[in-house]
């Protein structure tokens, strides 16, 4: 995970609670974040045994309503947007004409002609150059809103129910649905997706009146047993990366294929094919074409020897040859050994498979295993 210098960068509506709570701020992505607010390790156990209150209102946030939101829509992602339901989510790539990924994104369905994108922070200003150059002739109007929202995670097995106790709507809700709720004078879009593998709601409202929303379920922070705590980039690195979850700049860029790094459920490789309202997406033809071809490489879980962990960049090696490269790695809070998700090709891929890693001053041995590499206990 990169940070940037933290001379001019924006700050989030909870900027104050960062510091109030301690929070060791770094720049991403052109904001002030917290990577923790003391132990990366803490935050991380705090999250898979109780929850997390997460800042992530650095993410971007783009609005798109009109006659023709949904055929753009269709048009930049990988989904298919044509079908979906009121107050549904749905994840997506947006591709180049090569397949490579701009970003990945979730699309919140408002009303048929109202849609919501959720992306990356680093591409938000790419994507929004994107969008305004893949337009063409399609009537639609596009509002930049991350800058006058602010979204939080909250996450972890004891979240739902905390939650319970303001809403008996919001636990209900299934995986990848959302709901509009009232609170005070603040209009809250909920949604009951994440990127930790535990359970719980993102949550989106006006940045003017965030904090004070918000207050509900951070009053008793400071408590050592407190359900929710303030958790920063750091820990969020570590959980989804157990939970197998891709991230930009690691495991998807825009020389990485979705279905090369094990995405395929996120692209629709027929799309316009049974209903031409959907229409193609951008960079169809291209991953139509790997995938007739055949994959060569793919993205796998690795589990190291010993407790050094490997690092983006490094290595994975067999019988003194490289075969491919990690591209996140960690020492698992959850699970105290060392983990990593690496590209090799697709015959080295198997499950079981015996490699070695070269972390810079020797080599470790390492086996394939599969992702994700810890999954919450049902409730």
């Amino acid at each position: 995970m990169s940070t940037t210098s933290t001379s001019a960068l924006m700050h989030t509506p909870f900027h104050a609670l960062h510091l109030e709570h301690g929070g060791r701020m770094v720049g991403y992505a052109g904001w002030d974040m917290p990577l923790t607010y003391g132990s990366i390790i803490e935050e991380h156990h705090q999250v898979r045994r109780s929850g997390g209150f997460f800042d992530v209102s650095h993410m971007g946030r783009v609005r798109f309503t009109g006659r023709h939101a949904r055929r753009f829509l269709d048009r930049v992602c990988t989904r298919q947007i044509l079908g979906m339901e009121v107050g549904q989510c749905r994840y997506s790539l947006v591709c180049n004409e090569q397949g490579g990924c701009h970003d990945d994104v979730l699309i919140y369905c408002y009303d048929e002609d109202d849609y919501l994108v959720v992306c990356n922070a680093a591409n938000r200003e790419k994507l929004l150059r994107h969008f305004e150059a893949s337009r063409g002739d399609l009537a639609f109007k596009m509002d930049d809103q991350t800058v006058s929202t602010a979204m939080v995670a909250l996450q972890g097995p004891k979240v739902m129910e905390l939650i319970g106790n303001f809403s008996r709507e919001i636990p209900s809700l299934k995986r990848y649905r959302f709901t509009q709720k009232n609170m005070l004078v603040v209009k809250l879009t909920v949604s009951r997706t994440g990127y930790t593998g535990e359970d719980g709601v993102e949550i989106i409202l006006g940045s003017t009146m965030a904090r004070t929303a918000m207050n509900m379920f951070l009053k008793d922070v400071k408590s050592a047993t407190a359900i929710i705590k303030p958790t920063g980039l750091g820990a969020r690195d570590s959980l989804r990366l157990e939970a197998g979850m891709p991230l930009y700049g690691h495991e998807i860029d825009e020389q990485t294929d979705p279905l090369t790094a094990g995405l395929a459920f996120g692209v629709k490789l027929n799309k316009g094919d049974d209903d031409e309202r959907a229409g193609r997406f951008i960079g169809q033809e291209a991953l139509q074409a790997i995938a007739q071809a055949g994959l060569k490489r793919k993205l796998v879980g690795l589990k190291l020897e010993g407790r050094r962990s490997a690092r983006q960049g490094m290595p994975v090696t067999k019988s003194g040859s490289q075969l491919g490269v990690i591209t996140s790695g960690c020492l698992s809070p959850t699970l105290d050994c060392a983990i990593a998700m690496a590209f090799v090709p697709v015959e080295n891929a198997e499950v079981g498979t015996a490699v070695e890693v070269d972390l810079g001053r020797g080599s470790v041995a390492a086996q394939v295993v599969p992702m994700p590499f810890y999954k919450a206990p049902a409730p």
